[in-house]
């Protein structure tokens, strides 16, 4: 439809423009607006997301490049995790996976009390913090590869849920934006040629809607152009604040899908019974 290239390049501006300043690309709050107002049918909304990110994050990561904050250990670390994690996630959710709602409620779980307490807790930042030893790097890089299964399989790239955890294990919110962002982008790249690939095995509606999501990635480059400019011009503690802010909201948005998914299933379940 005409009206929904330009209303989804909109929304794209608006979400990574918010987004992007705390490391969150904004696929994740994308989904409700793919499926209840631009109509993209599932699964194909997943790698639409994916191509948001494509074609989005990007304007960040030239902005982080000017500014020389792109490429970091710990950037290095969420890739080498993030990378196979995807490829895992894509499988799963075209070979088993039909629904989501226990993966919602834990996520939930951890991002609320997270949100809550870089919103409204201490914001005190140490004025330094050591390179994390083996252990450290192994965590998180384990972190990364799991979160990468949940990227590929709801293509929200990850970052919505990499950053809080970084943000409250003791990272600077200038640090963790690029590592976060620059993980989004490959790992949706690698996500888009996944489904790609499931789709030439499988058939079906798997793929990209392709020219809604790069007019949506449009918006959205311009938007996290933009975020990432305004980014050093914050201070710390409203970066840590609206990250807060961002994991309440998308933790109620999964725990709102999980409760209707729950109640479309019952009378199903009922009938059946």
């Amino acid at each position: 439809m005409s009206w929904q290239w330009p209303a989804g390049a909109a929304c794209g501006f608006l979400i990574a423009l918010i987004t992007t300043p705390a490391g969150v690309s904004g696929a994740v709050l994308l989904l409700p607006v793919q499926l209840s107002v631009l109509r993209v049918p599932s699964p194909a909304v997943t790698p639409t997301n994916l191509m948001f990110n494509v074609v989005a994050v990007p304007g960040s990561l030239l902005r982080f490049w000017h500014e020389r904050r792109l490429f970091s250990s710990l950037g290095a670390l969420l890739i080498a995790g993030t990378l196979p994690g995807v490829i895992g996630g894509a499988i799963i959710r075209v070979e088993y996976l039909s629904g989501g709602r226990a993966f919602m409620f834990i996520a939930a779980g951890v991002l609320m009390p997270l949100g809550l307490w870089l919103l409204l807790g201490s914001q005190r930042i140490a004025p330094s913090r050591p390179e994390p030893g083996r252990r450290g790097r192994g965590l998180i890089c384990l972190l990364a590869l799991a979160v990468g299964v949940v990227g590929g399989i709801y293509g929200i790239g990850g970052g919505s849920l990499l950053a809080p955890v970084l943000i409250a294990s003791g990272f600077s919110a200038y640090e963790v934006a690029p590592a976060t962002l620059l993980s989004t982008f490959l790992t949706s790249i690698v996500g888009i040629a996944a489904y790609a690939v499931l789709q030439l095995v499988h058939g079906g509606n798997i793929a990209p809607e392709w020219g809604l999501g790069i007019s949506i990635g449009l918006g959205g480059f311009a938007g996290s152009y933009t975020g990432a400019r305004l980014q050093s011009r914050l201070p710390e503690t409203s970066l840590r604040r609206l990250l807060g802010l961002i994991a309440c909201i998308v933790a109620a948005r999964y725990t709102q899908t999980a409760i209707q998914q729950s109640s479309a299933r019952t009378p199903a379940h009922v009938a059946s019974s």
